[in-house]
């Protein structure tokens, strides 16, 4: 009676991946899929899921005598941020501080991305991009405690403008010391993107414009700009959407009315222990920045990327 042999088991797992690699190069969508599984299961399970407990949490409530939280549904977290005076206040300079960074840093950023890529020389260029990163390789803390020392009231500014026979700048725990710190932080953010888009652009492009008549500014508005926009919307919003999240800033370099929506949030879940307002509060800044996205979706700029 005759056995036959059993194939090796080396040679079943060859053919098995052989088989596998096959199918994946004949149906690009499976290969695709198997590539995104984890990274799609992460963000749905991590990311998505959190994002849905915040909502949810929202419209729960606290128990005034317990302290306990009561999962009832309920608006009133909602009615007492629209109806608040104080939380409106504090809502409004959130956006408006971060605003301001924003636009302050795209001025800042599209001339210097714009010399590093066309103007600067190659060791100039290696220069700046060293300058813009480097604040980057500290500590966040080490740097807005830097800026804290600089305004405060012996510090080196009102130094410099002594010895200057100016008088003090009382600039130390206003929010424009947090314009002036947002402003720092972020803009190596806001500059790589445009940097990045800047150098993308055809260089005959700007000789047709030359060619056809069209001056720096011209050739500024009408040909740069546009085709920039897609790095100005995606350092805007990292920029913009990291004030509105920030709450350390405000703390140590903002005074005493200049809370953010962070340090709301951040009080009612370690303090007064009402995570459900907390979690109300938090949509506001995910609101913003969702209307922002639908703007800027609106106005044609994902559209150019």
């Amino acid at each position: 009676m005759a056995f036959e042999s059993a194939p090796p088991v080396g040679g079943m797992r060859k053919s098995f991946l052989r088989n596998l690699s096959g199918m994946a190069w004949r149906r690009p969508a499976v290969s695709a899929s198997a590539l995104l599984a984890f990274p799609i299961g992460w963000m749905l399970l991590i990311y998505l899921a959190a994002l849905a407990t915040l909502f949810i949490s929202a419209f729960w409530s606290v128990d005034g005598f317990t302290g306990q939280i009561v999962h009832s549904w309920t608006l009133e977290n909602f009615r007492q941020i629209l109806h608040g005076t104080v939380y409106k206040t504090i809502a409004l300079r959130t956006i408006g501080i971060a605003f301001a960074v924003t636009l302050t840093d795209i001025v800042l950023a599209f001339p210097l991305a714009y010399y590093m890529v066309r103007l600067a020389s190659p060791k100039m260029r290696a220069f700046l991009f060293a300058m813009v990163l480097l604040p980057l390789w500290s500590s966040y803390l080490a740097r807005v405690y830097a800026w804290r020392l600089i305004f405060s009231h012996n510090g080196a500014l009102n130094w410099l403008l002594l010895e200057l026979g100016l008088p003090r700048a009382q600039i130390g725990y206003t929010n424009w010391a947090m314009w002036i710190v947002f402003s720092y932080l972020w803009l190596p953010f806001v500059v790589m993107p445009i940097y990045a888009a800047i150098e993308r652009i055809p260089t005959s492009f700007l000789e047709a414009s030359q060619d056809l008549g069209g001056r720096g500014l011209r050739t500024l508005f009408k040909v740069i700009l546009p085709l920039a926009m897609p790095g100005v919307i995606a350092g805007s919003i990292f920029s913009f959407s990291l004030t509105l999240g920030d709450y350390i800033t405000p703390v140590l370099v903002g005074g005493p009315g200049s809370d953010f929506i962070g340090n709301v949030v951040f009080a009612n879940v370690g303090i007064a222990n009402n995570i459900p307002f907390a979690a109300a509060f938090a949509t506001v800044p995910l609101a913003v920045m969702g209307l922002y996205l639908y703007v800027a979706r609106r106005l044609g700029a994902f559209e150019m990327m």
